[in-house]
């Protein structure tokens, strides 16, 4: 048994930490009730002293809880608009279920020793269709081929090239040889130059190619 000044200590202790305890949870209560800013679910009210010492709750505009996206769906809706397809066609394409072509391909571009135009012509850059030639691997370029092959308007995948839209003819584009639009001359050669390989029937033109229908062919067949 513990002697009188040692339990008299002891219990001396307890007293003085259930006190302190009990003062802490005072000045904490204290300090929420001082708080002016008080959340509601959404929306944030301040309370404003006025005349008489009562308060006024005046609303703030809510507050909108903002969920940026994950890396990953940024990096996916990105790469559905830039995806690069010179080697590989579009997810959705299945290139044995197209007919394959065995053509003989060679680069063009605008400039005279393709065209035999030079740049301030008039028709300069102007393909058979009245379309402008374009170059884009994310998405459709322009190409020429004998319509009597392959019709304006017609959509073919080129591996290593990437899809092309016939949208230009020429008196050395016979049979089965395409010309592939390059923007510059060294291009089509560092690029291209002549390569026979199959290319692949994606769509069947019916003899024309428009701005609008070239913007339909890439939101049905790429987007």
């Amino acid at each position: 048994m513990l002697p009188k000044t040692a339990s008299h200590a002891k219990w001396i202790c307890f007293i003085a930490l259930m006190l302190t305890v009990l003062m802490w949870i005072e000045q904490e209560n204290d300090s929420k009730a001082t708080n002016n800013d008080i959340n509601v679910g959404k929306r944030v009210f301040t309370q404003i002293p006025a005349a008489g010492g009562k308060a006024l709750e005046t609303s703030v505009k809510p507050v909108q809880e903002v969920r940026p996206a994950s890396v990953a769906q940024q990096t996916a809706a990105q790469g559905q608009r830039s995806r690069n397809y010179k080697l590989f066609p579009h997810t959705s394409q299945d290139l044995s279920k197209m007919k394959a072509v065995e053509v003989v391909a060679t680069g063009y571009y605008a400039g005279r020793e393709s065209t035999g135009k030079s740049p301030g012509h008039p028709e300069y850059g102007v393909t058979y269709s009245g379309m402008k030639v374009t170059r884009d691997a994310t998405a459709f370029s322009t190409i020429a081929a004998d319509p009597a092959i392959f019709p304006i308007g017609t959509v073919l995948y080129i591996p290593g090239y990437g899809y092309g839209i016939v949208a230009d003819t020429g008196s050395a584009i016979k049979g089965r040889r395409i010309d592939l639009y390059f923007e510059t001359k060294d291009q089509v050669y560092k690029e291209w130059g002549k390569k026979t390989l199959n290319v692949f029937v994606v769509r069947k033109g019916d003899g024309k190619i428009n701005e609008a229908m070239w913007s339909q062919l890439k939101n049905e067949i790429l987007f």
